[in-house]
């Protein structure tokens, strides 16, 4: 950054952000002292406690994309569960926003970790990518802050962090509180469904396998909506923790962008929301928390044309794979030396260009100004180049290898996991920490497409060897 805008002005922001940051709950805890009440006071065995909180945030606020002008019926949660009795803790998280990244995603790790008594690698959340929701990243905020620039100034991206670290502090109490009502969990339920007429491969192939069109979430050249689904995987994943009969969390995962139609001012949890809400009409007594799979070029571009009506369509029909999912479902009992938590921390190459854009910068901030999101670009660089690492995590429970990813991942990694153990239960949750932005195959860099462009992918294309290996290694322990 330009050191001449340094001013007092500017260390003030720097201050008052990281005051923020410590209001937002990193450390509203001791957390030794957490730990020892969550050894103390909690039976022994496996058990389970839910949490679920509105974070839609107030009309005025900046969305993605933009300003929030009014509210709809379905507002935006944050749902998870806490698994105790097997070692520390585990925490793992949906929350319906468009991305949480860099340091807005440690904030929230950071704090559910302490809320929990555990440490921030025991802990998971991930964003379902709703388009008209809010984002995170505390990184490209202070960035901005520093060079003297609004966080919210310009389009597409916003960044300006008070109603996230509102929900931090709201989210890690109700973490906390949950721990005062946990359940046993005597048995595991596992699941499957096939999704029919949701999701399609984005991306059209050419004779010289080059990418040649997107098929983007909404389609409305009816040539390219057309063709054929491509590569997706149609299998919803569904895992259920039972306190005996009774069913006390429903957990679903399947891989696609999550939108029918949007930049519409008005927050909302889209189709993967309803199919959630629906089900848990159906089956309410268990919380239903929903996971978005390695879709970064899945969508449901082939079966949506951009009419509103579709909402409902392609929610009734993920909704009913959840249905037949959770009737198919088989139970079996488990012990708190069943689960396993396994993590396995990455450094992930950033993408070449970013270099060249860190160059320009030190400069002056011209290109700062002309898109919020190289903030985000270069809160990842400084990253990668300060040696942080993402985790990737897995629930190992039975038969069961539930991997959380970081990164908008392509599904060829969810269905790599799935061909790797084929004798196992494999599912995946994707949507971790954003700051790689698209995260493409070898291939896919050769082939081009707007997902592994400068634009979308902040990596390089020798993420895949690095992800693969961290994959092979954790379904293999």
């Amino acid at each position: 950054m330009n050191l001449t805008k340094k001013n007092f002005h500017f260390i003030f922001c720097k201050w008052c952000f990281y005051l923020l940051l410590l209001l937002s709950g990193q450390v509203f805890l001791n957390h030794n002292t957490v730990m020892a009440q969550a050894k103390s006071d909690l039976p022994a065995g496996l058990r389970i406690s839910t949490f679920d909180i509105d974070v839609t945030p107030p009309v005025g606020s900046h969305l993605a994309y933009d300003t929030e002008i009014n509210k709809w019926d379905l507002g935006l949660r944050a749902k998870g569960v806490v698994l105790l009795g097997s070692g520390k803790p585990i925490v793992m998280c949906a929350i319906d926003w468009i991305l949480i990244s860099n340091e807005g995603m440690d904030a929230f790790k950071n704090a559910l970790a302490i809320a929990a008594g555990t440490t921030p690698h025991r802990v998971t959340v991930h964003v379902l990518h709703q388009h008209d929701a809010p984002m995170y990243d505390a990184g490209a905020e202070q960035i901005l802050l520093e060079a003297g620039i609004d966080p919210n100034l310009n389009k597409p991206m916003g960044y300006k962090g008070d109603f996230a670290r509102e929900t931090i502090r709201n989210l890690a109490v109700a973490v906390k509180n949950s721990l005062s009502h946990t359940q046993p969990v005597t048995h595991l339920g596992l699941g499957q469904a096939t999704v029919y007429k949701v999701a399609s491969n984005r991306n059209i192939y050419g004779k010289d396998g080059k990418v040649r069109a997107t098929r983007y979430t909404t389609t409305k050249d009816a040539a390219l909506r057309a063709e054929p689904e491509g590569v997706i995987d149609s299998v919803l994943s569904l895992v259920s923790f039972w306190n005996n009969d009774k069913p006390v969390a429903i957990i679903s995962y399947y891989a696609t962008h999550p939108q029918s139609y949007y930049r519409t001012g008005v927050p909302n949890p889209d189709f993967p929301g309803i199919a959630r809400f629906y089900r848990q009409l159906a089956v309410p007594d268990a919380l239903h928390i929903h996971f978005n799979g390695a879709g970064g070029n899945i969508g449901a571009g082939k079966y949506n044309d951009g009419s509103h009506e579709n909402r409902l369509i392609l929610a009734t029909r993920l909704a009913d794979a959840m249905k037949r999912a959770w009737d198919a479902t088989q139970r079996q009992p488990i012990t708190a030396s069943d689960v396993e938590w396994i993590v396995e921390p990455v450094s992930l190459p950033p993408a070449q260009y970013l270099y060249q854009m860190q160059k320009e910068l030190s400069v002056n901030d011209s290109l700062l100004l002309k898109n919020n999101d190289v903030s985000r670009k270069m809160a990842w660089l400084k990253r990668c180049e300060a040696g942080k690492k993402l985790d990737i995590a897995c629930l190992k429970i039975k038969n069961a290898r539930i991997l959380y990813m970081p990164g908008e991942l392509f599904v060829e990694y969810q269905l790599a996991a799935k061909a790797e153990r084929p004798d196992l239960f494999v599912a995946m949750a994707a949507y971790g920490d954003l700051g790689t932005g698209y995260v493409g195959t070898t291939e896919a860099y050769k082939k081009g497409g707007y997902e592994v462009s400068e634009l979308a992918s902040n990596v390089a294309p020798e993420v895949e060897g690095v992800l693969m290996k961290a994959i092979r290694n954790i379904l293999h322990k």
